[in-house]
């Protein structure tokens, strides 16, 4: 099944290339979406895909990329699609 998932990651994920290690790990799995610094530090990611590659993706998320040290992820999920057409880093 395809979903919707948005995705909020806290700890040291900005400065970190968190954002484009997220895009490699999307590109890598077939997964279209956004991901987004936000003012608070946290990382903002919209993602759609297949569940297992989502699945593997928010276990690529609570890892996070190194030098980054996630500490926390909070994930929304929907069956609403928003049809994006590849993933894309936003600034």
């Amino acid at each position: 099944m395809t979903r919707h998932l948005t995705i909020r990651v806290y700890g040291i994920v900005q400065g970190v290339f968190f954002r484009d290690s997220a895009k490699q790990e999307a590109d890598n799995l077939s997964l279209s979406g956004f991901v987004r610094n936000e003012p608070d530090g946290s990382v903002y990611i919209e993602i759609e895909g297949e569940d297992k590659n989502l699945e593997k993706f928010l276990g690529w998320c609570r890892k996070g990329s190194l030098p980054a040290k996630t500490e926390k992820v909070d994930v929304g999920f929907s069956d609403k699609l928003k049809e994006y057409k590849s993933f894309r880093i936003d600034f």
